[in-house]
């Protein structure tokens, strides 16, 4: 299933009531839930971001549609990078065929053979 990194900036209203964010984590953990998917762990920072979250989920949509499930109430803003574990990414890098140009004039390049 896809990783997602969850970066999340609160709100004016978010800041406001933050003594209620543990409800909220457990609200969240519900929504998750309800579109296939489980928070594996969050960590609060400081710097541009307030918290960070690392969910695995069964695709694109089903984050996209917890994310506008949680968006509703107003106390977080967040940006949502996928990504990939590095076994993964190193099976991807490994189907990348090698690819060989000459020059063939000073602009252009002349694919001449590539090799999986």
């Amino acid at each position: 299933m896809p990783i997602f990194v969850i970066l999340a900036k609160y709100t004016t209203q978010g800041v406001k009531d933050i003594k209620k964010a543990p409800e909220r984590f457990k609200a969240a953990q519900q929504v998750a839930k309800s579109v296939g998917a489980e928070i594996k762990d969050v960590y609060y920072t400081m710097g541009r971001y307030d918290f960070v979250s690392i969910v695995e989920g069964p695709s694109v949509e089903a984050a996209m549609k917890g994310l506008f499930m949680l968006a509703g109430a107003g106390v977080q803003s967040t940006e949502t990078l996928v990504g990939l574990s590095m076994d993964d990414a190193h099976n991807v890098i490994s189907e990348i065929p090698y690819f060989i140009f000459v020059k063939y004039n000073q602009y252009h390049w002349k694919l001449i053979t590539y090799c999986i």
